[in-house]
């Protein structure tokens, strides 16, 4: 397993060992002491979450408060999307910064997302079935959402003439001066 730091560097890309041959591929998309041994980590993983969705379809930016707050392993199975991750930390040097990336079935990377950052993507694929696991419990009464085009936040979310399909949730999304953030 590779690890890498992204310009937020609590925001970790994995890439797993691919074993190929002419059958198709193997590879570990997991290991509990693994991860510990080369990130210092220990999460503990208590519920996964598969979803589906077309082209142009945007989910997020999501997060739960603390108490409920969440880390987040996410990979995608099938298709193709760009993964964004917001520091919603008050006292992070990185606050109100993203840091975005492409994930795919083809390249098999995954991101780590610690407690404190929204999270979101959109599909750039005909479709894509996006894996990811979590450290906490869904626990709708602590579940927010930040706009996805908040001015503040300036996200490029490499849109190339697709007109993002939103939840009426996400729609509605606070904007960042006015969401409850991580103290």
């Amino acid at each position: 397993m590779n690890i890498t730091a992204l310009s937020i560097p609590d925001v970790l890309i994995i890439e797993p060992k691919v074993f190929e041959d002419d059958r198709g591929f193997f590879f570990e998309s997991f290991n509990q002491l693994d991860f510990e041994k080369v990130t210092n980590l220990f999460p503990r993983f208590v519920q996964e979450n598969h979803s589906m969705s077309s082209r142009g379809v945007l989910r997020g930016l999501h997060y739960q408060l603390p108490t409920k707050a969440q880390d987040k392993l996410v990979r995608v199975l099938q298709g193709e999307i760009f993964d964004v991750a917001v520091d919603i930390r008050k006292n992070s040097p990185s606050f109100g910064a993203y840091v975005g990336v492409l994930l795919s079935d083809s390249n098999k990377k995954q991101i780590w997302i610690p407690k404190g950052f929204a999270h979101g993507f959109i599909v750039l694929s005909e479709t894509a079935e996006v894996s990811y696991k979590a450290t906490d419990y869904y626990a709708p009464q602590f579940e927010r959402s930040i706009r996805w085009n908040d001015p503040e936040l300036n996200i490029n979310w490499n849109l190339e003439g697709i007109n993002p399909v939103l939840s009426d949730k996400d729609s509605s999304g606070s904007l960042f001066n006015r969401a409850e953030l991580f103290e």
